[in-house]
């Protein structure tokens, strides 16, 4: 039977987080931690630099240049990047496919009819009025308490602010284990929806390394009817496969649910890894992942329809001076392979 929940959605507080933290994953602020988090800002380049001691871990872009602020690249302790380069760092043999695809980011395919997911350089000028941009407003280091803090604009082509965004991204490291634990509250300008769309949520475009083999080319189409190519490209040193909390691996992740996802490879002759955690507290929970074989690498709660063949779908309201918050742990690993017992010590 086809069954239709639509969500208005109320303040969750930014506290709770702690209180349903696992006693694996209260670990992280015991005394096992490592380098402390030190903070780089380049006002010039519109970036903060986040480092453990000297080791850089990655950096929060705030340019207009990818419609939306992004944390690029993402770097394991032994130094490897386990983001695709393009379109900000292109590497040899890489992807350049979905433009939009840009390092680590938040944002959703249909949100007051606006897709804030597929916005790019690529989109014509005669079609820009059908797509949102997320602005960059401010932000506050924390180095004492490890923790990032940004305000962001969800803006209509017209200027018209539907979402103010406030994120806390609270770094941390145990063993050869980077985190980044996200809370997102997104506070309603405007009365807005966020219809069931199989484009979003958390999104990470991984290194050629950790894609999957491909056999034959694919075509993608968004929920605009705009396509991208996935061309088949020489698979040498791609090594890439998925495994979830329910036991899946490979591309068979795509469209089920589960409370994390890890990707497992070997990148230049080293076990890495990058796993992604749902929240208990999240709507939608377990997420359902949309998780592909060419590199993107997400997590969304909201796809219901798409991911389930027709039997479920998943709107979400938040009426104007009200909020929804999400929460969402990624791991990036190096040295040995992340299996079902590694994953789950690191659960909410």
């Amino acid at each position: 039977m086809r069954t239709i929940l639509t969500i208005l959605v109320v303040l969750f507080s930014l506290s709770s987080c702690k209180n349903n933290t696992s006693k694996n994953a209260s670990a992280q602020n015991s005394s096992e931690m490592n380098s402390a988090v030190r903070f780089v800002h380049n006002s010039e380049k519109k970036s903060v630099s986040v480092y453990f001691g000297e080791s850089l871990f990655t950096n929060y872009l705030y340019v207009e240049d990818y419609y939306k602020p992004v944390l690029h690249p993402l770097l394991t302790q032994s130094g490897k990047s386990l983001t695709r380069g393009y379109p900000i760092n292109p590497q040899p043999n890489e992807r350049v496919d979905h433009p939009h695809h840009v390092g680590y980011w938040l944002n959703y395919g249909d949100v007051n009819g606006l897709d804030f997911w597929n916005h790019s350089d690529a989109i014509p000028a005669e079609k820009k009025e059908g797509y949102g941009t997320i602005f960059p407003v401010s932000f506050e280091l924390d180095e004492a308490n490890s923790k990032l803090s940004i305000v962001t604009e969800w803006k209509t082509p017209d200027g018209t602010v539907l979402i103010e965004e406030h994120t806390d991204f609270v770094f941390s490291e145990q063993g050869s284990h980077r985190m980044i634990d996200r809370t997102s509250t997104l506070h309603a300008k405007e009365d807005v929806s966020l219809t069931d769309n199989k484009e979003g949520f958390l999104g990470i475009r991984v290194s050629r390394a950790l894609e999957h083999p491909s056999t034959k080319p694919e075509l993608f189409t968004d929920a605009n009817g705009i396509p991208s190519e996935v061309k088949v490209l020489n698979n040498d040193g791609v090594t890439g496969e998925y495994l979830s909390s329910e036991g899946i691996t490979g591309e068979a992740v795509w469209g089920t649910r589960a409370e994390w996802v890890a990707l497992n490879g070997t990148q230049d002759n080293e076990a890495v890894a990058i796993t992604v955690y749902d929240h208990p507290e999240n709507i939608g929970y377990p997420t359902f992942w949309h998780a592909r074989g060419y590199g993107l690498f997400a997590a969304n709660p909201l796809g219901q329809k798409v991911f389930s063949e027709g039997e479920l779908e998943l709107n979400a309201s938040i009426t104007k001076g009200q909020s929804m918050t999400v929460k969402y742990r990624v791991m990036v690993s190096n040295g040995k392979t992340i299996d079902l017992e590694t994953a789950n010590a690191y659960k909410y």
